[in-house]
């Protein structure tokens, strides 16, 4: 069976939502009763797995993107990485982390991929060939 980068871009987004999963059964405290990331992660990659515009492995770069740039400017992302707040918090923000960059390398190659190997844009006919003849 041959992966393609659209399956390991759905595969990299449930990774990202088992990591906030750990972080939430490791004590993380969210905003709301279920972590929204969960949420978020697991529908990108159902819309990513059943959507077959060549665009839709976008969402899965978008979310990845989202993830990993709120993991950087988050004041609790390196403490939490780094194992300052225990080491099960540091295995749910690795997880986290390795889920969205495997979504957002994966989505990006998928993307790319299905746009070259997309229909041709409209042909110009051949000089003498055009309407009218």
């Amino acid at each position: 069976m041959t992966m393609t980068s659209r399956a390991v871009t759905v595969g990299g987004l449930i990774l990202g939502a088992a990591g906030i999963a750990v972080l939430w059964a490791a004590g993380v405290e969210f905003p709301v009763a279920v972590p929204p990331g969960v949420v978020i992660l697991l529908a990108g990659a159902v819309f990513v797995s059943v959507a077959r515009w060549r665009w839709a492995p976008a969402v899965g770069v978008f979310l990845g993107l989202f993830v990993a740039v709120g993991w950087a400017i988050s004041p609790t992302g390196w403490p939490n990485l780094t194992g300052q707040h225990g080491a099960s918090v540091a295995a749910g923000q690795a997880i986290q982390l390795a889920g969205v960059l495997i979504a957002i390398g994966a989505g990006s190659v998928a993307v790319r991929r299905a746009g070259s190997s997309g229909r041709p844009g409209p042909r110009t006919p051949p000089a003498g060939h055009g309407p009218g003849r």
